[in-house]
């Protein structure tokens, strides 16, 4: 069941944007933590997409992170996410993205080759997060389904 105002498709718009997510470099620090490494400037619609999830009622938070080696926030909205806790959730849901992504990989063969994750969904009994993956970047939004 979708989420009223959240679709898929609003996480996908990382990759959905017409400018190129690599740039421009400009620290982000106006809605969350910024983690001191150089990242991209924000293409409005992504702007535009994660002022929208911020404001929604049922959101607790999302975070927008780099995918690389070591996953980092580049910007967060929620107390959910401040400090450690938010870290632990960076660290974990980039865990989560690689796992499926390698167990998708492993049982697609030859035939599905370059498949890969384009929106997740795991629910629990408190809540729900959302994940789109982009080749650099992660989008996680935690919501209460309840409300």
């Amino acid at each position: 069941m979708a989420v009223q105002g959240i679709t898929p498709s609003m996480g996908t718009s990382l990759a959905g944007t017409s400018t190129a997510p690599t740039q421009g470099i400009a620290p982000i620090s106006t809605a969350g933590t910024y983690t001191g490494h150089a990242h991209p400037a924000m293409p409005p619609e992504l702007e535009q997409t994660l002022a929208m999830l911020s404001a929604h009622r049922s959101v607790l938070g999302y975070l927008l992170l780099s995918r690389g080696d070591q996953v980092s926030i580049i910007r967060h909205s929620g107390v959910v996410f401040e400090g450690e806790h938010g870290k632990k959730y960076a660290s974990v849901i980039g865990r989560i993205v690689e796992s499926v992504q390698t167990g998708l990989e492993e049982i697609s063969g030859e035939e599905n080759e370059g498949d890969q994750i384009r929106f997740m969904r795991i629910r629990t009994k408190r809540h729900e997060i959302m994940i789109s993956p982009d080749d650099r970047f992660l989008l996680a939004v935690l919501h209460d389904p309840a409300t």
